[in-house]
């Protein structure tokens, strides 16, 4: 009597972070690992047509990542959110005339978003497509996940 062992499940957050495929969890969703390597939006986003481990088609149709604006935004306010909290604890803002914490929070933060925008990119493209790709164990057997028209 033959068992087949099959490979653990990877782990859903981990994979997200790595920007791996959604349907596989192991296949690289972009060509090249480091988003700051070189700053041109090409290199950027440059992704293959289909993931290398299962065959998933990233871009499903024309348009499709035109919707990744909005969640790119999303991740945006809440680094927002986070850095403006963690300033009124760690330091504080006052509302009397020449307080001017609000400005260096505001400058500084503007700061950390221009620095994480092409990760931000990224990641929203990884959420993104998991709104329409969902895992797969059996991946090797069952077809890629694509839009009939």
């Amino acid at each position: 009597m033959e068992t087949e062992i099959s490979a653990p499940k990877p782990n859903g957050l981990w994979s997200m972070l790595t920007m791996k495929c959604p349907r596989c969890r192991r296949g690289n969703m972009f060509t090249h690992k480091s988003a700051y390597r070189k700053l041109s939006l090409k290199y950027i986003f440059d992704m293959p047509e289909n993931c290398s481990e299962c065959g998933q088609k990233y871009d499903m149709e024309p348009g499709f990542w035109y919707g990744t604006s909005y969640v790119s935004y999303a991740l945006t306010v809440a680094l927002s959110v986070a850095t403006f909290v963690a300033w009124v604890v760690l330091i504080g803002v006052s509302v009397k005339d020449g307080d001017n914490r609000i400005y260096w929070w505001l400058g500084i933060n503007a700061v950390i978003l221009i620095v994480a925008q092409p990760w931000l990119m990224r990641i929203s493209r990884v959420l993104y497509i998991r709104f329409f790709v969902s895992y797969d164990k059996d991946y090797k057997k069952t077809n890629p996940t694509k839009f009939d028209y």
